[in-house]
């Protein structure tokens, strides 16, 4: 194996290699130097007892063992009895090995320095003689450094390199380069920087050996990508990299690593050429946002993937028509889960399933708009019009819609009360230990238990987002001239998916628990935020980094869902961060004093009513009760008992023009036969049919013995019922309810006896029925 060219020299500082400033030697070893070593012997070799410092066989190999003498002169090492004859015993192996190859070791390639370190300790002992014992190897690891500028240590399994660099550029060199990043990163609340931490060191001392150098300054953002590039270190220290590179960025020596998501990776395995290379210029044109652009360039290389495998001659866009769309759409409303994918990992459960229809509009939606704009910027001549070639069928549209999935009301009082209860036991923890601070996790859960807003705006939110007012004027959080139940507690949200920022009021208990984490909150470095592109100081930043989008759906659901004793999910699916929003909303909506429609908009920062529709969903229990209260039927229809003369049906009376059916209006009677149809039935004294029940003619007819009694429902206009309707139904109907409901004394009202002074309403049951005789 041969290492990658090293970068240019730095500042004049970098380490060059012993060996190679002897390069000009020949490397093959002579007869004379071969017989030398062997007369030598392991006595004189390894400086043992009564070995001889003037034999003249040292003269013969001193271009060998000189350079190796400046090496061990080199090391900053403590000048013991045991570190003396570690390095005596590093020489003689190396000496040996050159009398063994026949070459000297300045000429020895990367691999066969690797083959005699051994990729372990236990590779190294069956490569060496016997008395070389565990101490050597880590002295013959500079040798190889100097000697023939070897830097593969990530191939030599566990060693202590954070020792061997001190031996090579100077512990106070080394620890004071190594002390200025994990300051930074102890500021940072990494806890990388404490002291019983060894990743950093590790990790650093990697890195100079590598660079060959033991300055920060020196790593560059091309070093670390190489290293990234070339897998140049271990396992563990891949990991600590990342928060290294950030600290040396912080103080100025190099730039910031990259994050990239999971959808910026997805591969275009299986995606035809042509299609590929207009997706990607698509991707680097279009302005949508990052998550939008990333998410619709995933979909069409999905449509790429179908092009491979169902329209071979369509990878090139001009060449689709609207039979291809066609095709396309028919394609999307057929498709299952995991086809034309890559990998199905994440939902093999679900493969071979229907899509949802919000998928299949995803699919249809983002070749849409790709065709729609590479035909606006003139990139292929306009065909076809995407908007109508490519609309959303109605069958699939029909099935979207308004469906907010609330979480039901006892579960969601289990989540709060396991929220406002957190303890430091109830935090996600790793090896190290918490992985945020408790008050971290305490303000997280309760912005996303109260704040009813989405993942990714509670990720964003500012430093000082929480604001604290009395009467309308600015107060301090902990201000004590104002009651806490008097102060208003406001929520500066910054701009989001649907509109700019906003403001609007929460509970105080979030406001106290924001409150509570910026008190402790360490200095962070600002970051871009992606949206609005300033520089701002994250609220929920840790370890320099802001918490990410997923962390509620990853980590703070599934802690509470255990704390409370419920299951991550419910009849509606799993329980995620966006069905928060749903359920408080809901819950405002429907609450005894209710938010409107529009004041909840403004609360949830919509543009349009139409998409507050989305989160608010009527419960039946509050449908239930305004369509009682209501009082459609009894709002609408009334019943009037109507008198029928059987003498005048049964004598032909009625068919000769007598009256024969009475309409009891309390203070009469009315005669007119089609009187549910009279526009004047509420002011009958005028009118012909009408006879006043004090009249002799109403007397007679109240005397008849063959008379019978119905019930009629008439319908009533708004004039109508505002003439009939009082209020005193209401209150009988309370005082149904609670006749048998116990008092906070014991007794129910039944029970009790009523003061002479108090009149119990009747409760008054009113039923239709079949009309009966009387």
């Amino acid at each position: 194996m041969t290492t990658a060219p090293l970068p240019e020299q730095a500042n004049g500082r970098r380490h060059s290699p012993i060996g190679q400033r002897r390069g000009h030697r020949s490397p093959v070893l002579s007869e004379a130097e071969r017989r030398a070593i062997r007369e030598l012997g392991l006595r004189n070799l390894r400086r043992l007892r009564y070995h001889d410092p003037d034999a003249p066989q040292w003269t013969v190999i001193s271009r060998l063992i000189q350079p190796m003498r400046d090496v061990n002169a080199s090391f900053d090492t403590p000048p013991t009895m045991h570190m003396t004859r570690a390095m005596n015993d590093a020489i003689a192996v190396v000496i040996l090995r050159c009398a063994d190859v026949g070459r000297a070791y300045w000429d020895w390639t990367d691999q066969e320095w690797l083959d005699l370190l051994g990729h372990s300790h236990k590779a190294f002992r069956e490569q060496v003689p016997d008395w070389a014992e565990g101490a050597v190897r880590p002295f013959l690891c500079g040798h190889a450094y100097h000697l023939g500028g070897f830097v593969g240590f990530h191939q030599l399994g566990r060693f202590d390199r954070l020792t061997l660099a001190c031996r090579i550029f100077g512990r106070q060199l080394v620890e004071e380069e190594i002390g200025q990043v994990r300051a930074v990163l102890t500021g940072w609340g990494y806890q990388y920087g404490k002291e019983h931490d060894k990743g950093v060191p590790s990790v650093m001392s990697q890195l100079f050996l590598l660079n060959r150098s033991p300055y920060g300054s020196d790593l560059t953002t091309s070093f670390f990508d190489r290293v990234r590039r070339e897998d140049l270190l271990t396992d563990d220290g891949t990991r600590v990299l990342f928060a290294v590179q950030r600290a040396l960025a912080e103080l100025g020596f190099c730039e910031s690593p990259i994050l990239r998501s999971t959808s910026e990776m997805v591969a275009d395995v299986g995606v035809p050429p042509g299609w590929a290379e207009w997706v990607e210029r698509w991707t680097s044109t279009t302005t949508l946002t990052r998550r939008h652009r990333l998410n619709t360039r995933a979909a069409l290389l999905k449509v790429g993937r179908w092009i491979a495998s169902e329209q071979p001659g369509a990878e090139d866009p001009t060449a689709w028509t609207r039979q291809t769309c066609a095709a396309w759409i028919a394609a999307v409303d057929r498709m299952k889960i995991g086809d034309y994918v890559v990998r199905a990992s994440g939902y093999q459960d679900r493969v071979g399933q229907p899509l949802q229809a919000r998928s299949k509009a995803g699919l249809v939606r983002a070749t849409r708009v790709f065709f729609r704009d590479v035909q606006e910027w003139e990139w292929l001549p306009r065909r076809f019009d995407p908007l109508r070639a490519l609309a959303m069928p109605r069958t699939i549209n029909a099935l979207i819609g308004p469906s907010p999935r609330v979480i039901a009301d006892d579960v969601w009082a289990k989540l709060l009360w396991a929220g406002l209860n957190l303890q430091t036991d109830d935090v996600p923890c790793g090896k190290a230990g918490p992985i945020y601070p408790v008050e971290l996790v305490r303000a997280v859960t309760l912005t996303w238990l109260f704040s009813g807003q989405r993942s990714n705006e509670i990720a964003r939110l500012r430093l000082g987002c929480i604001r604290w007012q009395h009467d309308g004027a600015p107060v301090a959080g902990n201000a004590t001239q104002v009651l806490a139940q008097d102060a208003v507690c406001l929520l500066d949200v910054p701009a989001h998916k649907t509109g700019t920022a906003f403001t609007k009021p929460v509970d105080p208990l979030l406001g106290q628990a924001i409150n509570a984490w910026e008190a402790l909150r360490p200095s962070q470095p600002k970051r871009t935020d992606r949206r609005t592109g300033e520089q701002v100081d994250y609220l929920f930043s840790y370890r320099a980094r802001a918490i990410s989008s997923g962390y509620i759906n990853s980590s703070i659901i599934p802690m509470l869902c255990r704390k409370a004793g419920i299951p991550t999910t419910d009849i509606r699916g799993s329980i995620t961060s966006h069905r928060a929003r749903s359920t408080i909303a809901s819950q405002l909506y429907n609450a005894k004093e209710p938010m409107t429609l529009f004041e909840l908009q403004a609360w949830l920062g919509h543009r349009s009513p139409q998409s507050t529709q989305h989160y608010a969903k009527i419960t039946p229990n509050a449908l239930s009760r305004a369509y009682s209260e209501a009082g459609y039927f009894e709002r609408n229809v009334r019943t009037i008992e109507v008198l029928v003369d059987r003498d005048a049906v049964a004598s032909g009376a009625a068919a000769a023009g007598e009256p024969w059916q009475h309409y009891d209006l309390g203070h009469g009677y009315c005669t007119y036969t089609f009187f549910e149809q009279c526009q004047h039935r509420m002011a009958c004294a005028r009118c012909d049919f009408y006879t006043p029940k004090n009249s002799t003619k109403a007397q007679l007819l109240e005397a008849k013995g063959n008379l019978q009694k119905m019930a009629v429902s008439i319908p009533l206009t708004e004039d109508e019922q505002a003439a009939v309707t009082d209020g005193q139904t209401a209150i009988d109907q309370l005082l149904a309810r609670l006749v048998d409901t116990p008092t906070p004394a014991g007794p129910t009202p039944r029970e009790i006896e009523a003061p002479g002074t108090a009149r119990l309403l009747p409760i008054v049951d009113v039923r239709q029925g079949k009309a009966t005789q009387a």
